[in-house]
């Protein structure tokens, strides 16, 4: 999948991949009769897709497993709905992931019992107002006889629309990311006012804010460097020179090419600076790797915390291909080893 042209993906699962901030979006989205019997333990992410890959421009999803209070497995199946427009299909989809779901668990026990629980939830945050029924028997034509006879369900919707911007979430890092997704489909006026709130929300929680930033990049087609800066100078103002470096990565070169090569020089720039003070004077390339490197260090400190003696030698032993492709993916990236496992 085109990670430039799907940015609603990469910025929702970036979300959905840190437990505290999944766990809170599970608890304060589902019904209070469900939230209520889940353990007080984070969920944990289920690593895979169940959406089919034609469906991905339209699709995104995440499966958690947790506990309820009385230990019974749970797993829970969360869809994000990239259209600008609410999709009367969307249980479709529901039913063929929640099978899928079922099917890799018996995979994995051929001795089963009892199937797991699934229970699904939908992110929506398209320009119109969600209407849809919330129930696969809506698509299914049949007499009404029948009805209490056939496979159905239902899934909680969360359209983001409707929901005032202080009122997303209680999680300061999961308001910031919600925030920026119910504006990604809006009409670049709106986006553009808007702009100010979702900065707000980011002092809260600079931690996104290099995520949050390349999905506007992506979605705000009036953002440019000046409001990027802007953005960057008031969340984290000391970082800046390290993150519009960042943004000159591919992604960045792609979604906006006019200014790219610009903040690219820059970075370039910062990285002979910071390889002559460290005693390095063995020309521009080697400055600028040792930028990266340093860059690519600091970000790994601050998801990760205090890194150990084998990745910060993985770190300096790495050409710069190398440390550009592992930038890209501490964005939404699970572990250490998953950032710095070998190049594919």
């Amino acid at each position: 999948m085109n990670e430039i042209t799907q940015p609603h993906d990469r910025l929702f699962k970036a979300l959905m991949s840190h437990p505290e901030t999944s766990g809170a979006f599970l608890r304060e989205s589902l019904p209070p009769e469900v939230s209520r019997l889940l353990a007080p333990e984070p969920p944990q992410l289920v690593e895979g897709s169940f959406v089919a890959e034609q469906l991905r421009p339209y699709y995104s999803d995440r499966l958690f497993q947790t506990k309820t209070i009385s230990g019974k497995s749970l797993l829970l199946y969360a869809l994000l709905e990239h259209k600008s427009y609410e999709d009367d299909r969307v249980g479709w989809q529901f039913h063929r992931g929640m099978y899928a779901c079922m099917e890799q668990a018996t995979r994995a026990d051929a001795q089963w019992r009892k199937l797991p629980a699934v229970l699904p939830l939908l992110l929506y945050h398209g320009q119109t107002e969600w209407r849809i029924p919330n129930e696969f028997l809506f698509l299914v034509d049949a007499d009404e006889a029948l009805r209490p006879w056939l496979l159905n369900f239902r899934f909680p919707v969360v359209d983001l629309g409707p929901i005032p911007d202080e009122q997303l979430s209680r999680d300061a890092r999961l308001r910031a990311g919600l925030m920026a997704l119910k504006y990604g489909t809006r009409d670049p006026q709106t986006q553009m006012d808007a702009l100010e709130v979702i900065t707000a929300a980011l002092t809260k929680a600079p931690e996104i804010l290099l995520i949050v930033l390349l999905y506007l990049l992506t979605t705000f087609p009036n953002l440019d460097e000046k409001h990027v800066r802007q953005v960057v100078r008031r969340v984290n103002p000391q970082e800046e020179a390290e993150m519009m470096s960042q943004f000159a990565q591919e992604i960045l070169a792609k979604g906006k090419p006019e200014w790219a090569a610009m903040v690219r020089q820059e970075g370039r720039q910062e990285g002979r600076q910071e390889g002559r003070q460290e005693g390095r004077q063995e020309g521009r390339q080697e400055g600028e790797q040792i930028g990266e490197a340093k860059m690519l260090t600091r970000q790994l400190q601050r998801r990760f915390g205090a890194l150990p003696t084998w990745a910060s030698q993985k770190i300096a032993d790495a050409e710069r291909p190398t440390l550009e492709e592992w930038s890209l993916r501490i964005l939404d990236a699970t572990t250490l080893e998953s950032v710095l496992s070998d190049p594919s």
